[in-house]
């Protein structure tokens, strides 16, 4: 048996997953010349592969990508050649649903308007002197019934794809007290999470939009999921609701969210990945107050490169084994 790394990794790396198939002849290739002079009769590869590659491999039965996302991955010639591609998701369910808590709470208490204000040096809160009444304690007292805090145990949030980070948020979202509800194609495979208030197919997309304080984008980037949120379904949003993305950049239309915040359509936005990435210096964007940017940082955890290496590790075992392996991708359907 022989197993391709392409691109090479380093020795301890390399150390580990030659001790999960010892038999095997390893080639950890530090070029692509000899990735595609060793392909021929390789059976496996992990890393990338090319059109080139795959056509050189005469014995090919898997391929393992060292990605979850696979939208830059996938080509036709792979999708209809008959080894077995695995990917490495499930790694940052619980790191993004992190991420997405935060945005929640800068929005809930306005901390992303007073992270600006801090910088100019002003003290006073959100709507300033209109949020200052008469009440028992004297004139001038801060309302502690503020409408410009949302109270998170009277919030819901919409999930939009429910694999292992949608699955990590709703947990994360019932530890507030929050209503939970959550769309995925494929709703009888997705992840369960007792407490929320309904798990549907994408036929409830609308119904999710139209009742939810905060809709997260949780879902992979696929022929389907490309452009999905564009001006149609930004007019179903509540004129409240805020819009978080950590899926991928290219299920939302950037420039009809830039239109829907500005005609209101909803109060905001957070954003951890882009249709362009990096987003340009000019956008629009960058100049609005309610929305909230991260340079698609949300999977970043020193816990990741461990969790890597052990998914890489256990397949690599597996295929020795001859067992079948873990997180096999639907080829046609890039998840």
């Amino acid at each position: 048996m022989k197993i391709i790394v392409h691109p090479a990794v380093e020795p301890e790396r390399l150390n580990a997953l030659t001790k999960a198939a010892p038999r095997a002849v390893w080639i950890n290739a530090v070029d692509r010349r000899t990735a595609l002079a060793e392909i021929a009769d390789a059976e496996a590869l992990l890393g990338k592969i090319d059109l080139e590659l795959l056509a050189a491999a005469k014995k090919l039965r898997w391929v393992q990508a060292f990605t979850a996302s696979l939208e830059h991955y996938m080509f036709p010639e792979l999708i209809e050649h008959p080894c077995v591609l695995t990917n490495t998701r499930g790694l940052f369910g619980d790191v993004i649903a992190d991420q997405v808590i935060g945005y929640v709470i800068c929005f809930a208490r306005n901390l992303h308007t007073y992270i600006r204000r801090q910088i100019d040096r002003r003290y006073e809160p959100v709507g300033g002197e209109t949020e200052r009444v008469n009440n028992a304690t004297g004139p001038g007292t801060i309302n502690g019934m503020d409408r410009s805090v949302i109270h998170l145990a009277n919030a819901s949030i919409g999930i939009v794809g429910f694999g292992g980070i949608g699955g990590e948020i709703a947990r994360r979202a019932l530890a507030f007290g929050m209503t939970v509800r959550a769309v995925d194609r494929f709703p009888d495979r997705a992840a369960h999470v007792p407490g929320i208030e309904y798990l549907a197919g994408l036929d409830r997309l609308t119904d999710l939009i139209s009742t939810s304080d905060f809709v997260v984008i949780a879902a992979p980037h696929t022929p389907e999921t490309e452009r999905m949120f564009n001006r149609s379904l930004f007019e179903k949003f509540k004129p409240t609701g805020y819009l978080i993305n950590v899926g991928r950049g290219a299920i939302v239309v950037l420039d009809d969210l830039v239109t829907a915040l500005k005609e209101r359509k909803l109060a905001g936005a957070a954003l951890d990945v882009y249709e362009i990435e990096p987003l340009p210096r000019d956008h629009p964007l960058w100049d609005m107050p309610n929305v909230i940017l991260t340079p698609h940082t949300a999977g970043y955890s020193p816990a990741i490169a461990a969790r890597h290496l052990a998914v890489l590790v256990e397949n690599v075992g597996r295929f020795a084994r001859g067992e079948a392996l873990i997180n096999i991708v639907n080829k046609s359907l890039w998840c």
